[in-house]
Order: C-alpha cells, then structure tokens, then sequence
C-alpha cells in the first residue's frame, strides 16, 4: 500500500500502514491467540473502527522537539535520529494545527529550550529544559485567539532541566494560557497530563461488555485497580455499587475524585494501598457477609504486581473479573496465575486502539470456579 500523505517513511510509528485494513486485524488476532493459546477458543473478533476513521485519530501524543537550521521540529528519535513528523495522518487535526502554529511563532532553542511537545486533547504541555522561566512575549493576542480556534483551552510550561525518561517533575509548572483542566464528550474533567485511552468510542465498548459482564452479579463492591481519572469508576457507581480505585498519578486522582465522587480513591502503586483494601474489603463484608465482590483491572504494561494478584485471589475472591490488557505477555502470566487459583476465562474481546500499529488491547472475562 502506498504511504498516506503526511506520512514519513523513516518514522517507527507505525508499523502496520503498509498493510490493508484487513491484514493488520488478522496479524493482531494471530499474535493474540499465539500468546495466549490455551485460551485460543475464547477469542472474539477484533473490535475496531471504520477504515475511513482508522486516521486522525491520536489526540493525545508526546513528541520530541529540536531547533534545526533556523526552525522547530517535531518528531521522534530512532537510535540516534531524530524523525521530523509535522504532518503524521495518525494525529488529530487540532494536534495538527497546533503544530503548525508553533513552528512559525516559538523562539530559537537558545531563549526558549524545548525537550518535548505533550499534546492531551485540548491540553498541550511544552516541556522546556531549564529552571528559568524564558520570555513569552510570542504569546500575543492573536496567538491567543488562534489557540482558542484550534480548540486548544490550556498551554502551560513545565521547566524540567533532566527531562527524558522521566517526562514531568511535580514542579515547574507555569500555566501561560487559559486553564489547566478541560472536560471530554462524556463530561468528565481531565487535566494537561491525565491519562486517555486513544480512541474513546472503542473505550467504553469494552466498558459496555464489562458493565453487562459485571451487571448479573450488581448491586456488589467493585474493586477498580489502575482506576485513571475514574471513567470505569462512574460506571460502577452509577450502577449503586460501593467502589474503590487506586492511582498513582495525583492529577488522575484529583480528576478521579471529581468523576466519581461517590467512590473511594486512593493514590499509590497498588501494591502499598493493599492495606487500605483489605480494611475496605472487610469493611464491605461486615455491612453484608455474603458481598460478591467484583473486580475491573487496567494495568499498564508490566500487569498486576505479584502481591497484587496473591492478594485477588487468597482474599479478594472476586465473583467476576474483567482485566483490560495491553501487554499480551504480562497477561499471559496474570491469566497463569489466576486460572491456576480458581477462575477460569469465559472471553477475550481485542481492541484495536491503536490502528495502523502493531499494538492491540484485549479485555479478558473470567469467572470464579
């Protein structure tokens, strides 16, 4: 197939755009039931988007950022190269146009440092590497008006020295433009550095089969690991079930708290808040011996830590788990554990949230034996 316009052959990102529609889903499904072949029978198709919608669709990015003869880029390092991307089809008009609005107004690198370019929706973060706070006199009224036109509703700094790895720093945070918080099509506030699940439509897809997986069982307590800014915990609360989530990000948090004020949210690894929800879970018992608890995991790529997934299945017990995954490989080794502990997998449900990639998210139904 031929490169989409605005689309760079050098660039990593995407290693399916060679491949029709078709053959990028059925690469994804072998690669899932490869993986995770004792349960090969339990697969679904994959769930994904109308080929038209398969492209701008990346509202949420992070790029690097360099000043090369007498202008910005905006790309990705491969090795040692750095890939200007100005234009990537994958990106979202506003991430588009706000792109190109700053190439033409920011200064040179040497009065204004930048590392990195955070873009979230209508929040955008420029990630300069220094502790001084440069001039911002580019930031004129009609730069104002012109963000406000994208749809851009906050632009802050974040003065960072040792950016890399490790993106943002809790300070350094200067807001330079509107505000630092927005809200999304469901109304749910989220803030500069909130966490988003890229194609939202096929997100609470897979919120619908959990909810309908979940609703025999309702009214129960539902534990929600990995909770984010409290999306699948609304639901759960929505449904007059006692809820509790855990977070590390303290803006997800806040954010968390705001969307789903009627739950319990707890900020941490979910491993050091085992205490707090052992004291919650007994708690829920003593209101009501017989609870079913419930259980709505969304781990990032390392999967449930160890003490974690000990602590589900020798205490815990959930009734019914959904485990939404984006690393086949710690899945298969939590599906290990937990199958090996009493509960079995009732479906796997892909979801291709990141077209035109190799990645591919899998929500997992399991019951207790």
């Amino acid at each position: 197939m031929l490169l989409k316009e605005g689309c760079i052959e050098a660039c990593p990102g995407c290693a399916h755009r060679h491949m029709s529609f078709e053959a990028s889903l059925e690469q994804k499904e072998r690669w899932l039931k490869k993986m995770l072949a004792p349960w090969e029978d339990k697969f679904s198709s994959v769930r994904t988007l109308p080929e038209e919608h398969r492209w701008n669709y990346r509202g949420k990015v992070c790029l690097n950022t360099r000043y090369n003869e007498g202008k910005w880029e905006f790309g990705m390092l491969r090795r040692d190269d750095f890939i200007d991307i100005p234009k990537c089809p994958v990106h979202s008009v506003n991430v588009l146009q706000t792109i190109s609005l700053l190439k033409e107004i920011l200064p040179p690198a040497e009065r204004f440092p930048m590392a990195f370019y955070y873009h979230a929706h209508a929040q955008v973060t420029l990630v300069l590497k220094t502790k001084i706070m440069p001039n911002i006199d580019w930031l004129t009224a009609d730069v104002r008006e012109n963000l406000k036109a994208i749809g851009i509703e906050g632009l802050a700094l974040h003065l960072h020295p040792s950016a890399g790895r490790r993106l943002f720093d809790k300070s350094g945070w200067h807001q330079i433009f509107g505000r630092n918080f927005s809200f999304d099509e469901q109304g749910l506030i989220y803030g500069n550095t909130s966490f988003h699940q890229l194609i939202s439509s096929l997100y609470h897809q897979s919120l619908d089969i959990a909810e309908q997986f979940f609703s025999p069982v309702f009214p129960a307590p539902v534990v929600d690991l990995y909770c984010g800014r409290g999306v699948s915990m609304l639901r759960w609360s929505n449904a007059q079930n006692a809820v509790i989530g855990i977070e590390t990000g303290g803006e997800a948090v806040a954010c968390a708290k705001i969307n789903a004020p009627e739950a319990t949210v707890l900020q941490g690894t979910c491993e050091r808040r085992l205490p707090q929800l052992e004291e919650w879970r007994l708690a829920q018992l003593e209101s009501n011996p017989d609870n079913p608890f419930l259980l709505y995991t969304n781990p990032p790529r390392t999967g449930m830590e160890d003490l974690v997934t000990d602590w589900i299945v020798n205490n815990l017990k959930p009734t019914r788990i959904a485990y939404l995954s984006c690393s086949a490989g710690t899945l298969k080794r939590d599906l290990d554990k937990l199958t090996t502990n009493s509960y079995e997998v009732t479906s796997f449900v892909p979801f291709d949230f990141f077209p035109h990639t190799y990645h591919v998210e899998c929500l997992v139904l399991l019951e207790r034996r």
